[in-house]
């Protein structure tokens, strides 16, 4: 397995938890690229902001690839679901325990393709009916590791999140370092 990262946008995405991942694990010299389902590179977020994603579905380098992470955003999630490709990516990854990440909705996708039955899971609260009925013990924590598997909450999660990943991919270290660096105080 490589080490880039690959974060996948669909129109519909929600900005702030892609770029925030994508950000901090450039911040932890993690390679991370954004790749569109669109077939362009321009895609268009929930917000109506359009960003450039780094490369397109077809260009991505999956033998190079570390871990595929999914931002939520309802109709973004709702597209990167309705990509045949991505999904059979996805089955393949989670069959070898490959790592994966979804936030907000998207951990939606993990229990509509049977990834988390007996497994502890969160998403965003209005989607946590969907990891009920896929057979996970669904919490509120702001981040669940299970296994091989990251999800998040929403986006006030973005960045206890992406420094998951970026425990997951590099070290407590680096994250801590990067924690620090960008003034991040979780506050209860």
């Amino acid at each position: 397995m490589g080490q880039t990262a690959y974060l996948f946008l669909a129109d519909g995405f929600e900005m702030i938890e892609a770029l925030t991942v994508v950000d901090l694990l450039r911040r932890a010299d993690i390679p991370a690229r954004t790749v569109s389902i669109m077939g362009k590179k321009e895609v268009t977020s929930s917000h109506s902001v359009t960003v450039m994603a780094d490369i397109l579905y077809d260009e991505a380098d999956f033998d190079a690839a570390s871990m595929l992470i999914l931002p939520g955003g309802s109709q973004g999630t709702i597209n990167l679901e309705a990509y045949a490709p991505l999904m059979a990516r996805l089955d393949e990854w989670n069959e070898a325990g490959k790592r994966i990440a979804a936030i907000c909705a998207a951990p939606s996708i993990f229990a509509h393709r049977g990834y988390l039955k007996g497994k502890d899971a969160c998403s965003y609260p209005s989607f946590e009916e969907h990891l009920a009925a896929g057979g996970a013990n669904v919490n509120q924590n702001e981040v669940t590791v299970s296994g091989h598997m990251i999800m998040a909450r929403g986006m006030g999660c973005s960045i206890p999140f992406g420094l998951a990943i970026v425990t997951c991919l590099k070290d407590r270290e680096t994250a801590e370092r990067i924690k620090k660096g960008i003034v991040y105080e979780q506050r209860s």
